[in-house]
Order: C-alpha cells, then sequence, then structure tokens
C-alpha cells in the first residue's frame, strides 16, 4: 500500500490528531496557523457513535476547517501495521465530520513528546495522560511547517 496522496486543507484552524487503540491526543492551531498547543487526550470506548459525537462537537466548538492525522511508519519510510488501521480512521473521521483529513508522519513524535514533558514538574501519571495530546501537536507542528511557502520570505521570527 502506498502512502495517501496529500489532501488540502482550507486556511482557518486545523486539529492534529495522534490516533491509538486506547487513546486519541488531539492538538490545534489557531486560524492563522502560527502556533500549535496540545487540546486533550479522547479514551477511546469503542463506541464509534460517542467517539463521532465527540469529534463533530470538537470540529464545531473548534471551528476547525481540517484534521491532520499522524501516520506510523518505519524509520526507513515504509508503512508500518499500524498505518492501514490510522488510515481507516482517517477515513472515517472524515466522512464523520464532513471534514478534509490529511496524514503526516509521526516518526518519533512520542520521543518528542516524551522529551517536551521531561523536567516539567508532572508526575508521571500525568505526564502519561498528555502525552498523546503534546504527540498531536508535534505531528501538527510538523504538518504546518511543510506547508510553509519556500520563497524564500523571512518567516514571522526572523529579525
Amino acid at each position: 500500500m502506498s502512502a495517501p496522496s496529500p489532501t488540502a486543507i482550507p486556511s482557518g484552524r486545523v486539529a492534529g490528531v495522534d490516533y491509538g487503540r486506547r487513546r486519541i491526543g488531539v492538538a490545534v492551531c489557531d486560524a492563522e496557523r502560527i502556533i500549535c498547543s496540545p487540546l486533550c487526550v479522547r479514551q477511546t470506548t469503542g463506541d464509534r457513535t460517542a467517539d463521532a459525537a465527540f469529534f463533530r462537537e470538537l470540529t464545531a466548538r473548534e471551528e476547525i476547517v481540517g484534521f491532520v492525522v499522524g501516520l506510523p511508519v518505519h524509520a526507513d519510510g515504509t508503512e508500518s501495521a499500524m498505518s492501514v488501521e490510522v488510515e481507516r480512521f482517517g477515513a472515517w473521521l472524515a466522512r464523520t465530520t464532513g471534514l478534509p483529513v490529511a496524514f503526516h508522519d509521526e516518526r518519533y513524535s512520542s520521543r518528542e513528546a516524551a522529551g517536551m514533558l521531561a523536567g516539567v514538574g508532572l508526575t508521571r501519571g500525568r505526564k502519561k495522560a498528555r502525552a498523546d495530546a503534546v504527540a498531536a501537536q508535534v505531528v501538527l507542528q510538523s504538518w504546518l511547517e511543510s506547508q510553509a511557502p519556500l520563497d524564500g520570505r523571512p518567516g514571522a521570527l526572523q529579525g
């Protein structure tokens, strides 16, 4: 199976998703797509009706225009066994919300999230509870950076 083709997401707020069988991490960016923040972790119950209600309410409350779902691939870039499951979830999310879903390489996002949470004074349990949302933030930030124009204009933080 080849990697999903790129999906256009219109201007506005985007949600990043770190899919897992037990937990789904969610992050959001601002409408200008400058700042990403972890939002929440959804404990999955296997009840697709409840999950659908959660994502529909999320899109309305946060004014989401599309989703970026982290795609788990091996270090060499080939698909993992979990890739197919994540692609199915992304297709379900698109059907459920009516919004576009793009996939983005999530290699090392969990490791980077763990590093970001190290030394912040949280208990081990609180770090674990937030790690999936921070991993979603990492995926979303990486996707946003990959969308940046390559026209040589200085970025917002350059002097």
